[in-house]
């Protein structure tokens, strides 16, 4: 059971992270409790009656705590949880994928994805570059599969960076097939490390995303055309021009001048990684808002990731198809 399943009226024994923790005296004056928790799959209100003082002291912004009690919907305060015991959670009762924000995926799924698309690559050249920058067992890669992909507005969490990259290279590959002029292998090496120099310019630690000084005194996009321009260096007889193609598209990928790229897409291969990161990033961000929404609620409030408000219909319920 995830939190995005609960429905009203149903029993609850889960293992979810605090979010956030209040003591708040109703107006009858007996002390309350008012939780938010959170697993992968997004965010429930809950309420500990007395003794609220007691529960306050395991409800920890960043803890794990196990709770137990039901689903219910209160006509002022909508649906939440109404905990009946509440106490931190074990390190056998949970697991971590589970209740911390993540990738829908397993990053092993991710990683098995993500090689096949390199197999792909046909020029020699670039397939070196990536072994020596994505080679599985390298210390580029274990920083790589574990970092996020943003502080905030989208895949801010453990893995998020492999799982941005990947989705923007899988989409390149696919767009390469249908338009005209793009060098493949060029447009999917670029999409695959267009991030890389956030590889320097974010530190995570436990529960939080921090720029470093790295990233603060030259920005992400200089931190990853060093890193890919130094790799290429490394490498003997790398063609000029297909190091042009790809230091162009690290440097051009956010777009614009006033977005931070030094320079704006002016290759196919660049536009085509500039527009597929900002598709995946924007997804992204409706992902983060639908994890955050109020069980019940349909519409998120404005957001600068989307640049305005955002919309969930409630799913559709499976067809069933006449024999």
């Amino acid at each position: 059971m995830h939190v995005r399943q609960l429905r009203i009226g149903d029993p609850v024994t889960m293992a979810l992270m605090v979010r956030n923790a209040k003591l708040r005296p109703p107006r009858d004056g007996t002390q309350l409790l008012r939780l938010t928790l959170s697993d992968r799959t997004g965010c429930v209100n809950a309420i500990v009656l007395e003794p609220a003082e007691e529960a306050l002291q395991a409800c920890r912004a960043g803890e794990v705590v196990l709770v137990v009690g039901a689903f219910e919907l209160h006509e002022r305060y909508g649906a939440r949880i109404v905990i009946e015991s509440v106490r931190a959670a074990a390190g056998d009762e949970y697991d971590p994928h589970e209740v911390i924000d993540g990738p829908a995926r397993s990053p092993k799924a991710m990683e098995a994805d993500l090689r096949e698309l390199i197999a792909t690559i046909q020029d020699p050249h670039l397939a070196d570059l990536l072994e020596v920058l994505l080679g599985a067992g390298t210390d580029t890669w274990r920083h790589f599969a574990a970092a996020p992909a943003a502080k905030h507005y989208h895949q801010a969490y453990r893995h998020g960076l492999m799982e941005h990259a990947l989705t923007v290279a899988q989409a390149v590959s696919a767009i390469s097939a249908t338009f005209p002029g793009i060098d493949r292998d060029v447009a999917v090496t670029g999409a695959l490390l267009h991030d890389i120099g956030k590889l320097d310019a974010y530190a995570m630690t436990a529960d939080t995303i921090e720029m470093t000084d790295h990233g603060r005194l030259f920005g992400e996009i200089a931190c990853g055309f060093h890193r890919v321009r130094t790799a290429i260096d490394g490498l003997s007889d790398f063609p000029t021009q297909t190091a042009q193609s790809l230091l162009h598209i690290i440097l051009s990928h956010h777009g614009s001048l006033e977005h931070g790229s030094p320079v704006v897409p002016a290759t196919r291969e660049a536009t085509l990684v500039h527009m597929a990161d900002n598709l995946g990033g924007r997804l992204g961000s409706f992902d983060r808002l639908e994890k955050a929404l109020p069980t019940g609620e349909r519409w998120a409030p404005y957001d600068k990731g989307i640049g305005g408000g955002a919309y969930f219909a409630e799913p559709a319920a499976p067809q069933v198809r006449a024999a």
